[in-house]
């Protein structure tokens, strides 16, 4: 096997390195995160426990024939010889502080090297530059560097996962412009109630011929339905950022569109994975797999087998598909990263200053900065 299949499982899953919900023990995550018939395919980045999620998902994989599954990795975060910044996290490997511009390839080497081997795999079917700052979007040695581990076949093919926050539109498009021939995949957010601004890149990549994994398609776990009105998350989760009331309108979207889900016999969840892969770029949904808190919440285990059993065709008409954008429009709703026309002082690894080259990238598929990517005034 070598590409995607059409749902994963990530190894922020579970809440043991990614702070979703309740922390599962790490039996539950390995028989969770441990491919078959129903997901095929795992996903990982270096950084998460600083290789422990590597390590984790190994045990996982163990058994299991090479064929039998897509193994998807991600590196970029430098915890070799970086410091954590607090909730910033590490340092990008091209952070000038770390190293020069042509010791770019051998990290990408040692990194990719080292997380094969605590996965205890010889080669990743997919491997993705992690959260890029502005060198990594747009360095020809980075892309070098990228492209050599596919030839020393540390990996089949090779790709870019922006984030962990939404934004970076104009940098993708560029990434694309100038790198399309070399990456075959990209890893952006997008669910029903985040349309934006996700969609915008989703053209470039059709056009270059870049498949698309899709992440944060549970909508900070609201699409699993067991995320009640009211709830108090835990200090340091991960949905923190999201603003107050956040539960509360997304259930009120949710039962706007309940009514086509049940229409066409999917659960909410089930309907957020076909609303994304009716784009046609968008071949792997990979939602969050959250234990919740609470008397009323659903196992871990039981949202994995809805998952697993996602209809293969698609049961939402056109006239589906555009009731559910209607009622999901965020244009407008957040602040995004990367480069922002909103962004101002030094720049920063996830947020910069827009450019000239850009601005006439997003000319080139009708994105106005000023339009399209600042934050209303009054949030959607």
């Amino acid at each position: 096997m070598s590409s995607p299949g059409r749902t994963a499982i990530g190894t922020w899953s579970g809440g043991r390195y990614l702070h979703f919900g309740e922390a599962i023990d790490e039996e539950r995550l390995v028989s969770l995160l441990r491919p078959d018939a129903g997901i095929d395919t795992v996903l990982t980045a270096d950084v998460y426990g600083q290789g422990e999620a590597d390590s984790l998902l190994g045990r996982a994989l163990g058994g299991i024939d090479r064929g039998g599954y897509s193994l998807v990795g991600a590196i970029g975060h430098d915890f070799y010889e970086g410091e954590r910044d607090g909730p910033r996290g590490f340092p990008r490997f091209t952070d000038p502080r770390l190293r020069a511009l042509d010791q770019y390839g051998s990290y990408l080497r040692m990194a990719a090297e080292r997380s094969l081997e605590r996965i205890g795999a010889e080669r990743f079917d997919l491997l993705l530059l992690h959260n890029p700052d502005r060198t990594g979007y747009e360095s020809e040695v980075v892309w070098e560097g990228m492209e050599a581990l596919r030839e020393a076949g540390l990996t089949d093919l090779i790709g870019v996962a922006p984030g962990p926050a939404n934004g970076f539109t104009l940098d993708m498009l560029t990434c694309f412009e100038r790198f399309g021939e070399r990456i075959d995949w990209a890893m952006i957010i997008l669910n029903p109630f985040e349309p934006w601004p996700g969609e915008l890149c989703l053209a470039a990549t059709e056009r270059a011929g870049i498949q698309v994994i899709t992440r944060v398609v549970d909508y900070g776990g609201l699409f699993w339905d067991d995320l009640p009105p009211g709830a108090e998350l835990a200090k340091g989760d991960h949905r923190a950022f999201r603003p107050d009331g956040w539960i509360e309108a997304g259930r009120a979207k949710l039962e706007c569109i309940r009514p086509i889900a049940e229409r066409a016999g999917l659960t909410p969840m089930q309907l957020a994975c076909q609303w994304n892969l009716a784009h046609p770029a968008v071949r792997t949904v990979v939602p969050t797999l959250i234990q919740e808190a609470g008397a009323g919440a659903r196992s871990i285990e039981d949202k994995r087998a809805e998952l697993a059993a996602l209809p293969a065709e698609v049961r939402l008409t056109l006239d589906d598909l555009a009731e559910i954008r209607r009622a999901g429009d965020n244009a407008g709703s957040m602040t995004l990263k990367g480069a922002s026309p909103e962004h101002e002082g030094e720049e920063r690894p996830d947020r910069w200053a827009l450019s000239d080259e850009l601005v006439e990238a997003g000319r080139r598929w009708d994105i106005d900065p000023d339009r399209d990517l600042r934050r209303a005034t009054e949030p959607a």
